[in-house]
């Protein structure tokens, strides 16, 4: 049986992009990858994310966020950057992880807009990180 390659997601944050990818990829691709996700500045994770998630039946609720200093000198596979504050600002200390990015759109902060204008963002971009993990899942195994 191969390993697990261990990925680690990024994001400013840690609220809302990168804790749907690490629960995207881990319901899609869960028997391929380990996969933990950070920000730069650990928050809180977005009920708007837990929401939309919910909706493809993935629990975040247990999700916390975390800063990116928390897996300093751990080995990752892949380093994925989901922002681009995150891809500028990443730590060197995953010097050898492949790394990657792809920027997606960041949702809205609370208050901006009425709850469902939010959750239509939150889906939107739910559902390109979907597509584009699915894509990464399929030729990184």
């Amino acid at each position: 049986m191969t390993p697990k390659k261990r990925v680690l997601i990024l994001c400013t944050g840690n609220s809302a992009r990168s804790q749907m990818a690490e629960g995207l990829l881990r319901h899609d691709a869960g028997d391929k990858f380990e996969v933990e996700s950070a920000g730069v500045k650990a928050s809180l994770v977005r009920p708007e994310a837990i929401a939309a998630m919910a909706e493809l039946g993935i629990d975040l609720t247990s999700h916390r966020s975390k800063n990116v200093t928390e897996f300093e000198g751990q080995p990752f596979d892949y380093v994925i950057t989901v922002c681009d504050n995150a891809k500028e600002t990443c730590p060197v200390f995953f010097s050898d992880a492949q790394r990657l990015h792809n920027t997606f759109e960041d949702p809205p902060a609370p208050g901006i807009g009425t709850l469902e204008e939010r959750l239509a963002i939150f889906r939107r971009v739910r559902d390109e990180l979907r597509g584009w993990l699915r894509s990464f899942a399929t030729s990184n195994h």
